[in-house]
């Protein structure tokens, strides 16, 4: 009887391993991509804290040298969703329609400066080569400390540099400076010798990182989609509820000091909404595009701006009323 037993309870166990395979339900894989500056952190975050897979995600995330580098990617469903600057959404869009905004990110406030070597000042860099990475909010910026400065764009030498290349391009001498964002300058100014701060971006500009996504994808996959957004929501409370621990995962994806992020993160608000300023950002680039005569056609927000995956994850993260009329 007792050698019944035991086989009637190990059978009993094996059934119920059976029924809780055949009940768990798989990952829903993923491939998103961004740069590697703590302006991105919700995504780090969300994967360094197991939120993507408590969600029932698989999600890889690929780097480059810039979070607007990685936005092409979303053309043709390459990856599902990236992370990087206003402008690079709407050149990206021009491209391909399907690739649309689902959340503004991060509003930079403290995060783009202008370095020079060996020189004093903005005046000091007339003649000489400046870096910029060409599609990102490095230009518009480097743009508007012209238009704000009343400077000319020609007395400069304008060099495109990816943003992670800055700092030894400085090094090297091939640039005399450059407008980019963190951590670049912070780096710059730790291991070059003679280089400063030039000009933040403080009264000058402050650029959004929106967080993008295609809409095909979306639409064919809604409910992981709703997911993605929750999960990056949940690391957005959780960088806001408990900054060191954030940090601590930060640097550890980014294989960064601790002691940098915690420096830098404070220099960024990290939202995952939509509010009126988010909208003046996109404005801002089309207006940009439009000055260099890159614009295609208007943007027509309607097809842009995609809110309704936050609208359903938290109706109250959404701020905007009404998007511009089709012009």
């Amino acid at each position: 009887m007792r050698t019944f037993m035991k086989s009637m309870l190990a059978a009993a166990g094996v059934l119920a391993m059976g029924a809780g395979a055949a009940g768990a339900q798989p990952l829903t894989k993923m491939t998103i991509a961004t740069g590697v500056d703590p302006a991105f952190s919700q995504f780090y975050v969300a994967k360094e804290a197991g939120l993507f897979e408590k969600n029932g995600l698989d999600v890889t995330i690929n780097t480059g040298p810039s979070g607007s580098a990685m936005i092409p990617f979303l053309i043709n469903n390459q990856v599902q969703a990236a992370y990087g600057s206003d402008l690079a959404g709407v050149i990206n869009h021009q491209v391909d329609n399907n690739v649309v905004a689902v959340a503004d990110g991060t509003y930079l406030v403290k995060w783009l400066s202008v370095v020079g070597r060996n020189v004093p000042d903005l005046e000091g860099l007339k003649g000489k080569k400046v870096g910029i990475a060409k599609g990102t909010g490095s230009e518009i910026f480097w743009s508007r400390v012209l238009e704000k400065k009343h400077l000319k764009a020609s007395d400069y030498t304008m060099v495109n540099v990816e943003a992670p290349e800055m700092l030894a391009a400085t090094e090297r001498g091939d640039i005399d400076g450059f407008a980019v964002w963190e951590p670049w300058p912070t780096r710059t100014l730790m291991v070059v010798k003679g280089t400063k701060i030039l000009q933040t971006a403080e009264g000058i500009y402050n650029n959004i990182n929106f967080v993008y996504m295609n809409r095909g994808w979306i639409e064919q996959n809604r409910a992981a989609a709703e997911k993605f957004m929750l999960s990056l929501l949940q690391a957005n409370d959780l960088i806001e509820k408990d900054r060191p621990a954030a940090a601590k995962m930060v640097a550890k994806f980014l294989k960064m000091p601790v002691e940098l992020a915690t420096e830098l993160m404070p220099k960024v608000e990290f939202d995952m909404n939509w509010q009126p300023r988010s909208i003046e950002a996109i404005q801002i680039s089309e207006g940009q595009l439009a000055q260099q005569k890159k614009l295609k056609a208007p943007v027509d927000y309607s097809k842009y701006v995609y809110m309704d995956l936050l609208k359903k994850v938290r109706p109250e993260n959404v701020k905007v009323t009404e998007l511009p009329a089709k012009k």
